[in-house]
């Protein structure tokens, strides 16, 4: 007996059931498998090709690869890649009024963690998808879904040293609120701890203060910002320059002891045409230069891989076509997606896809009913236009 893709709620139901969260927090992180076994099953049945990549240093975790079409010799593919990730951030249940984990529709909306960001996706595709008769594809269709995006990204890091997708262009489906966009700044998470010598605390000779340190490389920093704020500005982000938060500091552990150690941890948004080894770079030469001469010790240490920014033509036919299909111009966003990844292996990518930004990470995270089938008929026109 053949076997055939649930409708459209019961996939969406599915999806939302399966608990597949990520965190640097051990305790709150789960696998993926689950929704990634789903989904081969779903893909599988259409008649897709599918490989299931698990990740490196996260064998419980893995990506998936399903690709349907005719796929043409390296490097003359025009085909299409639909690409999202099936983890979530974690969620905290007594925030929410419905179950995170069970699809509930109220108010036009459909609620459940990972509705908008992005598990709901993959079932559009598929609703999408269905109205097409693949033997008539003339370039491949390939839907990427990945792991571990909200915490480590290695699910894409681990597609750029290991494969090579055959498509020239890709639509990531993150909450765009269905109009497309063609940049987002870029990432980096830093720390940086100094170390002193503890002492007692009625005589400032008998130790070395990290956290009077601390304040040397605070004002450093602000420095900084400024500096590639004057350097760096681009007008089609809200916020035109790069940005810098300090979000977390601390250091010592009593009042009546020189403090021995102290730690600083910050965020810095990067612009298209921005660097994240040059920005680490800068950032060591002026610490080298700051504490110079001194017998502070420190190290300055990624908290996470830093994400580039991402930047795809105006005049890009991928963009183009979003644009057409969406009704809507390509526009600049704050968020990081794994886009940057994808055009590092020279596939131009957008991010467009339904619900809103504002929901996600958020507790009762929704979709609103009425981007379904507005967004199911962009991704049809954009098989129909990049496939046949």
């Amino acid at each position: 007996m053949e076997k055939t893709t649930p409708n459209l709620m019961n996939m969406l139901h599915q999806l939302i059931a399966i608990p597949s969260m990520s965190s640097v927090n051990p305790s709150f992180d789960t696998s993926n498998r689950a929704v990634i076994d789903l989904l081969a099953g779903w893909f599988e049945a259409l008649g897709f090709t599918v490989q299931v990549m698990p990740l490196p240093r996260q064998p419980h975790k893995a990506n998936l690869i399903a690709t349907i079409g005719p796929v043409q010799e390296h490097g003359k593919n025009q085909g299409l890649m639909l690409a999202g990730h099936t983890d979530t951030v974690p969620c905290e249940e007594k925030f929410w009024r419905f179950n995170p984990f069970r699809l509930t529709e109220r108010e036009n909306r459909l609620y459940g963690l990972g509705t908008a960001d992005m598990k709901s996706f993959f079932a559009l595709i598929i609703e999408a998808f269905k109205r097409f008769d693949a033997s008539r594809f003339k370039r491949p269709l390939v839907v990427l879904a990945t792991a571990d995006e909200e915490s480590s990204m290695e699910g894409a890091a681990m597609l750029v040293e290991k494969t090579r997708p055959p498509v020239r262009y890709a639509v990531i489906g993150e909450p765009t609120g269905l109009k497309p966009a063609n940049a987002h700044k870029g990432m980096v998470m830093d720390g940086i701890r100094l170390i002193g010598r503890g002492g007692h605390s009625s005589n400032p000779t008998l130790g070395l203060n990290a956290m009077e340190s601390m304040h040397q490389v605070l004002g450093e920093l602000m420095r900084w910002r400024n500096d590639l704020q004057r350097r760096y500005q681009d007008n089609r982000f809200a916020v035109p320059v790069p940005t810098l938060n300090l979000g977390h500091i601390h250091g010592g552990d009593n009042p009546n002891r020189i403090c021995d150690q102290c730690e600083v941890h910050f965020d810095l948004r990067l612009l298209p045409g921005m660097d994240v080894q040059s920005v680490h770079d800068e950032l060591h030469a002026r610490l080298t230069a700051l504490f110079a001469g001194t017998e502070i010790k420190w190290e300055c240490f990624p908290l996470k891989p830093g994400t580039p920014p991402m930047l795809t033509p105006q005049d890009s036919r991928i963009v183009r076509n979003c644009e057409l299909y969406s009704q809507a111009d390509a526009h600049a966003v704050a968020f990081c997606t794994e886009g940057p990844y994808l055009t590092q292996l020279g596939i131009e990518t957008v991010i467009l896809g339904p619900g809103n930004i504002a929901q996600a990470h958020q507790p009762d995270e929704y979709l609103a009913l009425s981007n379904v089938q507005p967004y199911v008929d962009i991704l049809a026109e954009l098989i129909a236009e990049h496939c046949l």
